[in-house]
C-alpha cells in the first residue's frame, strides 16, 4: 500500500452472539459464578486486597514465581524502582512490561507464568516495572517510574542484555502507562526509541468510552463501579482529559511518531472501545497499528487458563518476534 499502514477493518461478525463459542461462554458462566462470591473490589481497601492476592487465597489461587526470573533495581525519580527481569536461553529483543491491576492493585511477581512465556515464547528478555501505586502514590509517580525505567533501558539495553531492539507494552492500567511513556519519550526526544507497543485490553480515557460507562454493574471480572474506583485513586477529574492521563486525547502530531502496534481485546471488556478508538486514532494518524479481537473475552482474560489465552498470547509473541527481527 505504497509504504503506508494498512487500515484498521474491524468485522462486525466478531461481535454477534454466535461468533461466542461454547467453550468461552461456559468459562465466563464459571467465572461470573465464582466472582459472585467475592466482594466487590471497591468495597475492599487496597491494602487488603493486595495482601489477598499476596496469599492466594481467591480465584487467581496461588502465586507461582518464575525459575528465571531476577530481581533487579534501578535509580528512580523518588528512589530505586524494583523490576523483575525474565532471561529465556534466546534474546533478539527487550520487552518492557507495565503490569495492570487499575494504577492500584498488582505487581511485577503476579504473572510470572505469563511473562516466562512471552519470554521464552518472544525470544526476548522481559523487564517488568514495579512502579510505584495509587492512591498512596497517584499520578504522575507511575507514569514517572515507568519512564524512568523505559529511559533507563534506552540506554544500557546493550550493556545489559546485548541487544537493541525493545517493546513497551502491558494490560489494562499497564498499557495506558505504556502509551503514556510513549508520548512522553516522542514529545522530549522526537522518537520513541521502541519498535513496537504490545497494548493488551488497555484504558486509554479516563473519561469513559461508552463500553465503560453503558456495562454497569455486570461482573465479570471488571465492571464500571470498579473501573470509577481505580480511575478516582489514581488521578482527579480536573486533569483526567490531558493525554499524559488519557493517551486517546493526544494530538494526532503526537501520535504519528509512535512504534507499530498491536491491540488485543476481547469483546466481552469495558474497556472494548478505548481499544477500538486508541487503535483508529493510532492508525489515522499513520502510526502502524493491528487490531485482534476475540469474541467473548472478558477483560483479563489472556493471562487466565482461558480457551482464548493461547491464541492471543501466540498472537503477541508472534508480535514481538516481528519486532526483533533485523531491519
Amino acid at each position: 500500500m505504497n509504504g503506508q499502514p494498512a487500515p484498521i477493518r474491524i468485522d462486525p461478525s466478531l461481535f454477534r452472539p454466535e461468533a461466542v463459542s461454547p467453550e468461552t461462554a461456559a468459562f465466563n458462566a464459571g467465572l461470573e459464578s465464582l466472582m459472585r462470591d467475592e466482594p466487590p473490589v471497591e468495597s475492599v481497601p487496597p491494602e487488603e486486597s493486595r495482601k489477598i492476592r499476596e496469599q492466594g487465597t481467591r480465584r487467581t489461587g496461588p502465586v507461582t514465581l518464575s525459575d528465571i526470573a531476577l530481581e533487579r533495581r534501578i535509580s528512580g525519580p523518588a528512589g530505586d524502582i524494583p523490576v523483575r527481569v525474565f532471561l529465556p536461553p534466546e534474546v533478539r529483543g527487550i520487552y518492557l512490561h507495565l503490569h495492570g491491576g487499575g494504577w492500584v492493585l498488582g505487581r511485577a511477581h503476579l504473572q510470572d507464568p505469563y511473562l516466562e512465556r512471552i519470554a521464552r515464547d518472544g525470544r526476548c528478555a522481559v523487564v517488568s516495572v514495579d512502579y510505584r501505586l495509587a492512591p498512596e502514590n497517584p499520578y504522575p509517580a507511575g507514569p514517572d517510574d515507568c519512564e524512568t525505567a523505559a529511559s533507563w533501558l534506552l540506554a544500557r539495553g546493550r550493556m545489559e542484555f546485548g541487544v537493541d531492539r525493545f517493546v513497551i507494552g502491558g494490560e489494562s492500567a499497564g498499557a495506558c502507562l505504556a502509551a503514556s511513556v510513549l508520548l512522553r519519550l516522542a514529545g522530549k526526544r522526537g522518537r520513541t526509541g521502541f519498535a513496537g507497543a504490545n497494548l493488551v485490553y488497555g484504558i486509554y480515557d479516563l473519561a469513559e468510552t461508552p463500553s465503560l460507562r453503558t456495562w454497569g454493574r455486570r461482573r465479570l471480572v471488571l465492571n464500571t463501579p470498579a473501573m470509577r474506583w481505580f480511575i478516582r485513586n489514581y488521578a482527579p477529574a480536573k486533569i483526567r482529559g490531558e493525554p499524559d492521563v488519557s493517551p486517546l486525547q493526544a494530538r494526532y502530531e503526537d501520535l504519528a511518531a509512535m512504534p507499530k502496534a498491536l491491540f488485543t481485546v476481547g469483546t466481552l471488556d469495558p474497556l472494548l472501545d478505548d481499544s477500538l478508538f486508541m487503535a483508529a486514532r493510532w492508525t489515522a494518524a499513520g502510526a502502524p497499528a493491528e487490531l485482534e479481537i476475540y469474541p467473548g473475552g472478558p477483560h483479563g482474560f489472556a493471562t487466565m487458563d482461558h480457551p482464548l489465552a493461547d491464541r492471543a498470547v501466540g498472537r503477541m509473541t508472534g508480535f514481538l518476534r516481528e519486532c526483533f527481527s533485523p531491519r
